[in-house]
């Protein structure tokens, strides 16, 4: 975060604004080699290719595959199974801690002091909130990082402290409560915005229920807040996710230019299975999803078969064909190695938040009794949650209803009925692997997860290190952080993990 940076993020937006003066006929008033505070480039098309970076990041492959699907233990690696072993690429430290700073969060500041300048809630508030989604995953990635001062670097603030993480959440509480109250009416982003077409009243149930993530995530932690914002969230104007038409997703275009990242992973690439964990809780279920999530093994087209997480080499690449790749929507149709999917898995949408995961946050809240939620509604919310998540990926109401029938399946109350809940919940985050490894560090549920047998470590990951690059231009507000938060290690735990 010095001040190279900022820069790098002030020439992005110069070349912003010179591609938009080229297409739009506004542009011709402004001379493109000179622009100034006082022209500053679209909105829209900032944000545009702001979404967008994040979506490639947090939904990526390196992020999500070498990284946090496999501690979710969604998936498993077949092959070059470093990261399965907690063994984890430097270089990709440096990539997802360093770029969302000159990247996605300064783009979105941009966009957030636009729509300030013109006192148009439609333009700053979507982009506060995509920040504040951006920060919560970072935050949760490392414990303590550069919040209040990240995106100084305009203002003089080259090496920005870093904030404890309470403060974080905190502070990105207030940002939605603020976001949600500014939000009422406008739709001034229009079609640049890829998740909600500029629709406010949408933004608004999606900061309300990022709120409830938020709120959940730090019940341990600090369960007075987390009550008080869970109650407030819910009762917060414009509502909740009432759908999964209400889903925070990226819907990407397929065009072979800005495809769906995991299919652009596999149109070349073959090292990934559906994890052991996943389909051994699944399969006997007779889970609906399991055929949208896997594909049936090379060996026996009539199994469904998870691979161990955590092998060593040779040992994984001995269950190659007998185990299950990931579902057809997953693959862009004719792969380097074979035909697996079609066309249309380059279009599968990347999720940010969704509706059956408000609902499983929901049902929590009920069976612990905070939030002001009555213990008897957490099995209307759990059969919801269930519900949402089985037609999301691609069922029909019909197997959802058959699913919850089954005794396994129908909710319990009480010790058992959070366990199912929180279950069902890591099922339904499928994809969302950083979001599902952070529920399991707060819950310990599913207890299944555990370091494979040929993992670095006997305990799984609670955090991530800090990039190096750190070290070399902002090592004192680094080395506080450490004495505060503990050693940059991957067992610390973070405030909330508790």
């Amino acid at each position: 975060m010095k001040t190279t940076r900022i820069s790098v993020a002030l020439l992005a937006a110069v070349t912003l604004a010179v591609t938009a003066c080229k297409t739009d006929l506004t542009g011709l008033n402004v001379d493109p080699n000179n622009p100034s505070i006082d022209t500053p480039p679209p909105p829209g098309t900032i944000f545009t290719r702001a979404v967008a970076t994040t979506g490639q990041r947090v939904g990526g492959a390196a992020y999500q595959l070498s990284m946090m699907e496999l501690l979710a233990q969604h998936v498993a690696q077949v092959q070059y199974v470093d990261e399965d072993r907690f063994s984890y690429r430097v270089g990709n430290m440096q990539l997802f801690f360093d770029n969302p700073y000159f990247g996605d969060l300064m783009d979105y500041q941009q966009v957030v002091q636009i729509g300030q300048k013109t006192s148009d809630a439609s333009i700053w508030g979507p982009a506060k909130v995509m920040q504040q989604y951006v920060f919560q995953n970072m935050t949760d990635t490392w414990g303590d990082i550069p919040y209040s001062q990240a995106l100084g670097g305009m203002t003089g603030v080259g090496k920005p402290a870093y904030d404890a993480q309470k403060d974080i959440y905190y502070g990105m509480l207030k940002s939605l409560t603020d976001a949600v109250t500014a939000m009422s009416a406008g739709s001034a982003l229009g079609s640049t915005d890829q998740l909600y077409g500029g629709d406010v009243a949408k933004w608004r149930k999606f900061a309300n229920a990022l709120r409830l993530r938020m709120a959940m995530r730090i019940q341990k932690a600090d369960a007075a807040k987390a009550t008080a914002e869970l109650a407030a969230a819910i009762a917060a104007p414009g509502g909740l996710l009432a759908s999964n038409s209400d889903n925070a997703k990226i819907a990407w275009p397929g065009d072979q230019t800005f495809d769906n990242p995991w299919a652009a992973n596999f149109s070349t690439r073959d090292d990934h299975r559906v994890s052991k964990t996943l389909l051994d809780v699944m399969v006997p279920l007779n889970d609906p999803r399991v055929p949208l999530y896997a594909q049936p093994t090379v060996s026996d087209a009539t199994k469904y078969t998870g691979l161990q997480n955590g092998l060593d080499n040779p040992t994984a690449n001995s269950f190659f064909n007998t185990t299950s790749r990931l579902g057809t929507m997953f693959f862009p149709g004719k792969t380097a190695y074979g035909t697996y999917g079609t066309s249309a898995g380059r279009a599968t949408p990347t999720y940010l938040l969704t509706y059956a995961e408000q609902n499983f946050i929901l049902a929590e809240a009920a069976n612990r009794g905070i939030g002001g939620l009555a213990s008897s509604a957490a099995k209307g919310y759990y059969d919801a949650g269930v519900s949402a998540s089985i037609t999301q990926w691609g069922g029909t109401s019909a197997q959802a209803s058959a699913y919850l029938a089954d005794p396994n399946v129908a909710y319990q109350s009480g010790a058992a009925g959070l366990t199912q809940i929180l279950t069902q919940k890591w099922i339904a985050l499928f994809s969302q692997g950083g979001e599902s490894w952070s529920d399991w560090r707060r819950t310990g549920i599913p207890a299944s997860i555990a370091p494979g047998p040929k993992a670095l470590f006997t305990t799984m990951p609670r955090r991530m290190q800090y990039s190096v690059t750190e070290q070399s231009v902002n090592n004192d507000a680094l080395l506080a952080a450490i004495a505060r938060q503990g050693a940059d290690a991957l067992s610390t735990r973070m405030w909330w993990d508790k």
